[in-house]
């Protein structure tokens, strides 16, 4: 199998719990490649997800690494050997590739956590919200380019709309719904939205209110999605370079506290739809 000139972030992320494998049992990259009857080029792009791997290696690098976590090893051979071409390689080199990397992470994600406080979170949006947001950070693209950009995003919401829907929640701080990202008709449209998606069994919405004393938690905006376990969780954030996938365990933790903290001065969801209802009347 030729090597991949472009990863996914999952691919990449598969490689680097390979990596963390090999590390934790005390070897080098030579080292591994010599049990495993290989050279160091192929580990390195093995690890690299440049190269992909077999259920039955993964599970021979796991025992030649003396990985006994079985949840582990069954996870990391789930995503090896997963063959998923999702609805978002059709835009495989007409979007960032950012974008199918989220847009596949939340696909096989177990659940969804957002914290947002300066937009509505892209899974709640309306078309006329992404739209006019899209616009209005990318004024030099043509409408076209815009068009495929807000296709995309609607097309991720199949996570929370589909059949067997990813459990949901999301914070979003009062400013984000208040920020009147297009005209007045849509930004009513977008908050009837959050209102009717709020009613799902699946989705819980929170509110931070503006006057809430004492909270400076803006730093802790976030995309956090489920593994199959915790440590192969992932948080997705914008960076000053971009997109960033954190999945080191120690900022997983950090992130997941963080989640909790600012959940736990928001409002409780039936509160949230009171405020969020009143705010409508507002508009």
């Amino acid at each position: 199998m030729p090597p991949r000139r472009q990863p996914t972030a999952r691919q990449v992320r598969l490689g680097a719990e390979l990596r963390k494998l090999r590390e934790t049992a005390g070897l080098k990259a030579t080292e591994a490649a010599s049990l495993l009857g290989t050279n160091s080029v192929q580990m390195s792009q093995v690890e690299a997800g440049i190269a992909g791997v077999s259920e039955e290696r993964v599970r021979r690098i796991a025992a030649h690494y003396a990985c006994t976590d079985e949840e582990l090893v069954s996870a990391l051979t789930a995503m090896a050997t997963d063959r998923t071409r999702g609805w978002w390689e059709e835009y495989r080199g007409l979007l960032p590739t950012p974008f199918l990397d989220l847009a596949e992470l939340e696909h096989h994600a177990h659940y969804r956590w957002d914290v947002d406080f300066l937009h509505v979170p892209g899974l709640l949006q309306t078309q006329d919200y992404a739209h006019a947001l899209f616009s209005y950070m990318n004024p030099e693209y043509p409408a076209s380019e815009m068009e495929r950009w807000v296709e995309h995003r609607m097309k991720r919401k199949a996570i929370i709309e589909r059949a067997d829907p990813t459990p949901y929640e999301t914070v979003i701080h009062e400013a984000a719904l208040r920020i009147r990202v297009g005209d007045r008709a849509s930004a009513r449209a977008q908050i009837a939205r959050i209102l009717e998606l709020s009613e799902a069994d699946h989705i819980t919405v929170r509110v931070i209110p503006l006057d809430l004393d004492g909270f400076a938690g803006a730093g802790s905006a976030m995309v956090y999605a489920g593994g199959p376990l915790p440590k192969l969780d992932s948080v997705v954030r914008d960076g000053p370079n971009g997109t960033v996938f954190v999945d080191a365990e120690a900022q997983l933790s950090r992130f997941r506290t963080l989640f909790r903290r600012v959940e736990a001065v928001s409002l409780e969801p039936e509160r949230s739809r009171d405020f969020i209802n009143r705010l409508a009347k507002e508009l």
